[in-house]
């Protein structure tokens, strides 16, 4: 499915995905090709996209929306950033709220 992640400032990602899992007010959640229609307001939490060729890019989001819908996942952040994996985010997270 394609993708794309932006916030104010910048475009973070374009591209295909195989499925992205994301935290929302609600808790948990999975997306994949084929996935009902959702719109999200996202947690603070990581958002992590699977790529076709086996790797995984994971973003901090601190809040935002993700909208999925006719194989078109849309991530709007409000304040997002790039980092290594799940527990580099949380690391972050954590420290902020300290």
């Amino acid at each position: 499915m394609d993708a794309k992640v932006v916030s104010p400032d910048e475009a973070l990602f374009e591209g295909e995905v195989v499925s992205c899992s994301a935290r929302s007010t609600e808790g948990e959640i999975g997306i994949l090709e084929g996935h009902q229609p959702a719109l999200l307001l996202l947690a603070p939490a990581p958002l992590e996209l699977h790529l076709p060729d086996g790797s995984a890019v994971t973003y901090l989001v601190r809040s935002g929306f993700l909208e999925f819908a006719d194989g078109q996942l849309t991530v709007l952040a409000d304040k997002a950033e790039r980092v290594d994996d799940k527990d580099a985010a949380f690391a972050k997270l954590e420290a902020s709220q300290a």
